[in-house]
């Protein structure tokens, strides 16, 4: 059974943001190729590959302390509820 993906990063914004496919890049990444490859095929400078990678990173660090928080508090609020129906264990 296939794997369902959560919400993901916006890569029609970061290719508005930066006028650039970043879809593209990101199955470059994929494949394995070098950051300066990239660059050198998609005609950007590297610092701006470096600042679109790191974009992604965030949004990713992001979406999964969100997926954190929310497993936590769903954890907790179980907890609670569980306290409240049995109070004296």
């Amino acid at each position: 059974m296939p794997k369902s993906k959560g919400p993901q990063i916006d890569e029609k914004a970061l290719s508005k943001k930066y006028r650039t496919s970043v879809t593209r890049l990101i199955r470059a990444w994929k494949s394995g190729r070098s950051d300066m490859e990239i660059a050198a095929r998609a005609g950007i400078d590297l610092t701006t590959l470096r600042q679109i990678k790191t974009d992604i990173e965030l949004a990713h660090r992001k979406l999964r302390l969100d997926k954190k928080k929310e497993a936590l508090a769903k954890s907790q609020a179980s907890l609670q509820r569980q306290i409240f129906l049995r109070p004296l264990l």
